[in-house]
């Protein structure tokens, strides 16, 4: 089996390194902008330790379609400096991809930056390095999975194939959270790509940097996720994707170079391995504490993971389910480019630690881990009370696990699976005349349901509540559903950030993003059902009022920027 083992954990993060890190800035500055960093300041054990991933990378040239096995790190870069020396066979792409992840270099510099301290999501980590076609065919058709706690890829087909079907179902068998990207945009003239599209994966897609001739200021701060650049939704039979976002353009290890690193742009390529070391993270301590154990159970533990990053997840302007409209959007639960939002690892971690709550009474954050019986429990309910309701958003997120036959070529098992439902309610205790819907998600293809809303100033009270979506169809003849319910309560984000505006993010709001909101605006009439940036006041569609606020906003300038000059 191609299969490297490379345990990457470093002596840099113990007591001699704290004032390396207090003197110079840390990069990937990507992991600062998700929480990563602050993170580890909250919880500075939190390295990884004792999780272990499979990295699952093309070869980078092949003869005659056959691998030619350079796929692994180069592990001679400084980053890596700790490690056992490689065979020759070394791959740009998984070399950048795994100092991203596992990297740490106290003394790392780059012309343009200056010196830096270089610390990876999850430094002490383990990890497999797997060949793609060698892990298919001794992993995936054989359904033998790694060892590993998290299986990452940072690559793609536009279809489903047999072995990405047969990473879902590793998934839903054996609890394992598969992490993936899931394309880079119409630039790369692709739809959402497999793995990342699979409904049992977490799909990532990418944020970009900010677009100035200052790297420095480029690799610190992030815009949007651009479909131009991060593929977008729906996938071919219509849900949602990707789930998550996170940046992609960060400073990492450059091969045959061990002093160097080099920005990847970008790419969502890069984006995933953000959001899987998270998951470690996130893995790590629920490892650490006995109560939080269901978030890495072998049975759903994948599903507890996606919902709580879901849950947390930052909201980014533009941010709406679905196709662009008026209202909130019932059958689609997610954005179709930025999924859930960013990613937040602290929010996750609060979440997480939270730690689980059965039906009832609940605090107003928290999971679980469930059953749902169409006989014996047909619904569930997580009764939450808001004190102060005002300008306050409920979150809540539930996912479960598609199924899949188990035999090649593993294809889907409709029998086998149920649809729910998510409804948020707010409850008036003295009158339950007074209750009422206040939201609800209610895909018939996702197997995820999302809802964002503010609360009602008016009530208190509100109840969570996920049932089957239709308890009476006769196409779901399964029974029961194991799922994973995360949710909480935070303030109102901010409703005035410069990206509404500086669309092509250069730091300044003016004449070109006017021209790309009026070209977004010609081509919305064209192509009503595409995916297009602009409604700002919102309306559910992109008019004069929208090219109106840009004008408004002419010449304001971003903080980053200012500090830039």
């Amino acid at each position: 089996m191609a299969c490297l083992a490379v345990l990457f954990c470093s002596a840099g993060i113990a007591a001699g390194a704290d004032d390396a890190q207090s003197k110079n800035i840390l990069q990937p500055q990507g992991l600062e902008q998700t929480g990563i960093y602050a993170l580890r300041e909250m919880d500075p054990n939190l390295t990884g330790a004792g999780v272990k991933f499979a990295v699952i990378s093309r070869s980078y040239t092949y003869i005659d379609d056959e691998p030619q096995n350079d796929y692994r790190p180069d592990i001679s870069h400084n980053c890596f400096k700790d490690q056992a020396k490689l065979p020759a066979g070394t791959s740009p792409h998984s070399t950048a991809i795994c100092s991203i992840l596992f990297g740490e270099d106290p003394a790392a510099f780059h012309p343009e930056t200056g010196a830096f301290y270089y610390e990876g999501a999850a430094p002490r980590a383990q990890a497999d390095i797997f060949e793609f076609w060698h892990f298919v065919l001794n992993n995936v058709f054989t359904q033998i999975p790694p060892d590993a706690d998290i299986i990452t890829a940072s690559f793609g087909s536009p279809f489903e194939h047999p072995w990405t079907r047969g990473i879902e179902l590793l998934a839903e068998s054996y609890g394992i959270v598969v992490v993936a990207s899931i394309g880079n945009g119409a630039d790369a003239h692709a739809p959402v790509f497999y793995p990342g599209a699979g409904a049992n994966v977490i799909g990532v897609g990418v944020v970009d940097s900010v677009n100035t001739e200052d790297l420095a200021t480029n690799l610190a701060n992030f815009a949007l996720a651009y479909p131009e650049h991060s593929s977008t939704g729906p996938t071919g039979d219509g849900r949602c994707k990707p789930d998550i976002v996170a940046p992609g353009n960060y400073l990492a290890a450059e091969l045959n170079e061990p002093n160097s690193y080099e920005p990847t742009g970008n790419w969502s390529s890069f984006s995933a391995p953000v959001v899987a070391g998270a998951v470690g993270l996130l893995v790590q301590k629920a490892r650490e504490n006995p109560e939080l154990s269901p978030a890495v159970s072998p049975d759903g533990g994948n599903c507890v993971i996606k919902a709580i990053l879901m849950n947390s997840a930052t909201k980014l302007p533009y941010w709406h389910k679905g196709e662009l409209q008026t209202d909130d959007d019932h059958v689609s639960p997610l954005d179709y480019v930025q999924g859930a939002g960013m990613l937040n690892a602290v929010g996750a971690y609060e979440h997480l630690i939270a730690g689980l709550s059965k039906p009832g009474e609940v605090p107003t954050i928290g999971w679980d881990l469930n059953l749902l019986d169409k006989i014996q429990t047909p619904q569930n309910s997580y009764e939450i009370r808001i004190d102060e309701p005002a300008d306050k958003f409920i979150t809540a997120t539930v996912t479960w696990n598609r199924h899949y036959n188990t035999e090649y070529p593993f294809e889907p098992a409709p029998e086998k699976n149920c649809n729910l439902r998510l409804e948020l309610r707010a409850v008036d205790p003295d009158n339950p005349n007074n209750n009422y819907l206040l939201d609800h998600s209610d895909s018939s293809v996702d197997n995820v349901e999302h809802i964002h809303i503010d609360a009602d100033a008016g009530y208190t009270n509100y109840k969570i509540i996920i049932s089957f979506s239709n308890l009476d169809d006769p196409k779901e003849p399964a029974l029961s559903q194991r799922y994973a319910v995360a949710w909480n309560v935070q303030n109102s984000q901010e409703t005035d950030n410069i990206f509404l505006y500086d669309i092509n993010a250069d730091g300044i709001v003016n004449e070109a993003d006017f021209l790309i909101m009026l070209n977004n605006l010609l081509n919305s009439t064209k192509s009503p059902d595409s995916y297009f940036f602009g409604d700002i006041n919102p309306n559910g569609v992109i008019d004069v009022h929208d090219l109106g606020a840009i004008l408004d906003n002419r010449n304001r300038q971003a903080d980053w920027l200012t500090k830039q000059d």
